[in-house]
């Protein structure tokens, strides 16, 4: 039986999460049985839902168990088989990061093809974070040629490639972001405005489309939503994929401003889950595998080396060390 080391859970946070938190243990991982598979992790994924799950709270998924390894999107290698649809060497995309080996069903590993982009695009451009960037926009917020859009948190994963995706289908793409620097890298990929949003965003929102927007894809909450539904038209509609300015709220927080406006503007607003856009896994690597083999998306990776400093690879994603996806190199 291997070692493998793995991240623990110690206890649950409250309000910001700190590195105690988590602990780096050695385990023995058991020979796969029929129908099994033993894989080593090249590439783990630390995502913004994981701060949900440290909480004890009833949600869409359940929380991390106190005292065990963490789960979360990775990419490794088939090192030892025991079914007939995979081999050793297989390169597969499961939910078993947060260590070194993963033991488990075939089925529970998924096959892909890193022969003309990176392994590591899996977790992010082509992963769960692309396709909830490509239905969030296209089958929630049923974005059409020559509408405007608003991504705030848009230097992350998954606004990066929304706004790219809203170029792509013939549209205006303006994005929020923490630093000039990444506002920058926003105008590089393609935005046709972006702005820093730690200098106020209702202002800048309104210089940036004095016209308004036709849909808001929210990443952020807060003073962002409140903003957008100033400047939101008539009809406009609103993609809820997160709120990452109240994850480590203490407080519950208070509810947005201006909220009549949905009734006056006649405004529709979606929450929506990743895991709920299996059906439209297909399409979505249709459009996007090619765009990003030629260039025409552009995927940026923060890389974060060593499964022990995984910890630290997810605070830093929470305060915003990174610009585009997050990810962890567990390879030697």
């Amino acid at each position: 039986m291997p070692q493998s080391r793995e991240i623990q859970l110690v206890a649950r946070p409250t309000g910001q999460p700190t590195e105690d938190l988590f602990r780096l243990v050695t385990a023995e991982v058991p020979d796969p049985a029929e129908g099994e598979v033993l894989v080593r992790n090249l590439w783990m994924s630390v995502d913004p839902y994981m701060r949900g799950r440290m909480n004890d709270t009833k949600s869409y998924i359940p929380p991390f168990a106190v005292g065990a390894a963490l789960q979360g999107g990775a990419v490794g290698e088939v090192v030892a088989s025991r079914s007939d649809s995979h081999a050793v060497g297989d390169l597969v995309l499961h939910m078993q990061g947060w260590r070194d080996y993963a033991v488990g069903p075939a089925r529970s590993f998924r096959r892909v093809d890193a022969t003309s982009v990176p392994a590591s695009a899996y977790l992010g451009v082509l992963g769960m974070p692309g396709l909830t960037a490509w239905a969030g926009l296209f089958k929630v917020a049923a974005m059409q040629p020559g509408e405007t859009v608003f991504v705030s948190g848009a230097a992350g994963a998954v606004g990066s490639l929304v706004g790219q995706l809203v170029k792509l289908r013939g549209g205006t793409a303006i994005g929020s972001a923490g630093t000039d620097e990444k506002v920058s890298w926003l105008r590089e990929i393609g935005f046709d405005a972006a702005f820093n949003y730690r200098g106020g965003v209702l202002a800048q929102l309104q210089a940036a489309a004095p016209s308004g927007i036709d849909v808001y894809f929210e990443n952020v909450g807060g003073e962002h939503l409140e903003a957008a539904l100033s400047v939101l038209r008539e009809h406009g509609r609103i993609a809820v994929c997160g709120l990452i300015s109240d994850y480590n709220a203490a407080t519950p927080p208070r509810g947005p401003r201006g909220f009549m406006q949905v009734v006056s503007k006649r405004l529709r607003i979606e929450g929506f889950l990743a895991g709920d856009q299996g059906p439209h896994q297909a399409d979505f690597l249709a459009e996007v595998l090619p765009a990003l083999a030629d260039g025409r998306v552009q995927a940026r990776e923060t890389v974060v080396h060593g499964l022990e400093n995984a910890p630290q690879a997810f605070l830093g994603l929470l305060a915003g060390a990174n610009t585009g996806k997050m990810v962890v190199s567990l390879s030697a």
